[in-house]
C-alpha cells in the first residue's frame, strides 16, 4: 500500500527529484499552492461522496454492490499483510548484487591475459572492485510495467465506470432503449450450488463501461496524469463506498496500526517511496507543480498515496453511518472528522513543504481523524454510545443502521443534495 506524501520539487531522490544528475528548476511559489491545493481537493472528493454513497450501499440489495465488512481481526492483520506485500514489490525489482561493471571489468582482464601467455593464468592486478554495489533488476523493470497497466487498465475500467454510472443515468433519456443483464456464476449444484459472482447490471451501465473504456486506452497509451488521477479517484471512492468497518473500535485497530506501518516505511526505510515512484500504476494521486509553465505536458509531480485517502476515508464513511443510528438531524460527527481530515493533510503538506521530504500523512491523519470525534463525544457525552455501535455482518448490513422516516431520513437528504 502506498501512502507517502511526496515532494518532488527538492533534488533529493527520496523527496521525488530527478534522479538523471539533472537539476530541475526550481517550481514558482504559484505552482506549489496550485499542486497542494489540488491534492488536497482530490483527496476530499472521494472520501465526501464516498461516505454518502457507503450508506446508500449498505442499504443496496444488489449482491453486486455489498460492502465488504472488516473486522477487528482483520484490521490488526492488515498493517502486517500491507508490509510483507510492500517489501516484497520492492525485493521484486531490486535485489542487490555487486556491480555488474566490475564482473565485466575481471572477464575483461583475464581474456587480455590468456590471449598474451597463450594459456589459462591467475589474473594479475585485477580492477579495483567497486565498493558501490547497485541494485540489480531480476525481471526487466518495463515488462513488469506493462503487466502491471493491463491489470490496472481492467481494474481502472470497473472502477470508473461504477463511480460515474450515477451521475450519468441523469443524462439518459426517459425513452431509453434500457434492458436488464445479470451475471451470474455458480459452483456445486442442487441444495450445495453456492454462487461465486451474481453481477447485476443494465444498458446504461455498458454506456458508462464503454466511456471508461476510452479512459482506460488513453492511460495505457500516455500513462498521462490526467487519466491516472482519474482511475486513482474511481479507486478511493469505491474503496470508501465499499470497504466498511464494523465498528469505531475496528476504526481505531486498523488506523493505529497503519499508523505505524506509515511511519516506519517512509522514515525508517526507503522502500515507500521507492515503491510508490517505480511502478507505473494508478496508485497515487499526482499533480504537476509546474502546470502554469509547461500545461499539460508538465512532468514535476507531486504525489499523494491512495491509502491516505482510502483508509481515513473508511473510517469517516462509518462516522457518518453512526450519525445516521443516533436519529438526530445532524451529522457531527461527519463533519469533525470530515474537518480533522482536512487539518491533517494539510499539516502534513506544511511538515513536507518546511522539511523538504517525504512524509507519511498517518503520522499526522490518524490523530486527527481519531482525536477529533473522540474528543466530540466526550463532550456530548456519547463516547459509549460512539463505542458501542456495531454494524450487521449480515446480508442486510444496515438493519442497525439505517434511518427511519423522519429527521434521520431528512438529514441524509440534505447531504444528497450537496452531491447532487
Amino acid at each position: 500500500m502506498d501512502s507517502a506524501l511526496s515532494d518532488p520539487h527538492n533534488d533529493s531522490a527520496e523527496a521525488g527529484g530527478p534522479t538523471n544528475g539533472t537539476t530541475r528548476p526550481p517550481s514558482t511559489p504559484e505552482g506549489i499552492a496550485l499542486a497542494y491545493g489540488s491534492l488536497l481537493l482530490m483527496a476530499l472528493l472521494p472520501i465526501f461522496f464516498g461516505a454518502l454513497r457507503s450508506v446508500r450501499c449498505a442499504r443496496g440489495k444488489n449482491a453486486s454492490d455489498m460492502p465488504e465488512t472488516i473486522t477487528s481481526r482483520d484490521a490488526a492483520r492488515f498493517p502486517i499483510i500491507a508490509s510483507c506485500t510492500l517489501l516484497g514489490l520492492y525485493l521484486f525489482f531490486k535485489v542487490y548484487f555487486p556491480n555488474k561493471s566490475y564482473t565485466g571489468s575481471v572477464l575483461k582482464t583475464w581474456k587480455t591475459q590468456k590471449s598474451k601467455k597463450g594459456k589459462t593464468a591467475a589474473i594479475q592486478n585485477p580492477p579495483a572492485r567497486d565498493s558501490h554495489r547497485v541494485p540489480f533488476e531480476i525481471f526487466s523493470q518495463e515488462y513488469i510495467n506493462l503487466l502491471l497497466s493491463m491489470y490496472f487498465f481492467v481494474l481502472g475500467i470497473l472502477a470508473l465506470s461504477h463511480t460515474i454510472s450515477p451521475f450519468m443515468n441523469k443524462f439518459f433519456p426517459a425513452n431509453f432503449p434500457n434492458r436488464q443483464y445479470q451475471l451470474l456464476f455458480t459452483q456445486g449444484s442442487g441444495e450445495s450450488k453456492e454462487e461465486i459472482i451474481n453481477y447485476e447490471f443494465d444498458t446504461k451501465d455498458l454506456v458508462c463501461l464503454g466511456l471508461s473504456s476510452i479512459v482506460g486506452v488513453w492511460y495505457l497509451l500516455r500513462k498521462h496524469w490526467i487519466a491516472n488521477n482519474l482511475f486513482g479517484l474511481a479507486f478511493s471512492l469505491n474503496g470508501v463506498e465499499l470497504l466498511h468497518l464494523n465498528n469505531v473500535s475496528t476504526g481505531c485497530i486498523l488506523l493505529g496500526g497503519l499508523f505505524i506501518y506509515d511511519v516506519f516505511w517512509v522514515f525508517g526505510t526507503n522502500v515507500m517511496v521507492t515503491v510508490a515512484k517505480s511502478f507505473e500504476a494508478p496508485i497515487k494521486l499526482v499533480f504537476p507543480q509546474d502546470l502554469l509553465e509547461k500545461g499539460l505536458e508538465a512532468d514535476n509531480f507531486a504525489m499523494l498515496g491512495l491509502g491516505d485517502i482510502v483508509i481515513p476515508g473508511i473510517f469517516i464513511a462509518l462516522l457518518l453511518r453512526f450519525d445516521i443510528s443516533l436519529k438526530k438531524n445532524t451529522h457531527t460527527y461527519f463533519y469533525t472528522s470530515f474537518a480533522a481530515y482536512i487539518f491533517g493533510l494539510g499539516l502534513t503538506i506544511f511538515i513536507m513543504h518546511i522539511f523538504k521530504h517525504a512524509q507519511p500523512a498517518l503520522l499526522y491523519l490518524v490523530p486527527a481523524c481519531i482525536g477529533f470525534p473522540v474528543l466530540v463525544a466526550l463532550a456530548k457525552g456519547e463516547v459509549t454510545e460512539m463505542f458501542s455501535y456495531e454494524e450487521s455482518n449480515s446480508k442486510d448490513p444496515v438493519a442497525v443502521t439505517e434511518p427511519k422516516e423522519g429527521t434521520e431520513a431528512s438529514a441524509l437528504k440534505g447531504l444528497e443534495k450537496k452531491e447532487k
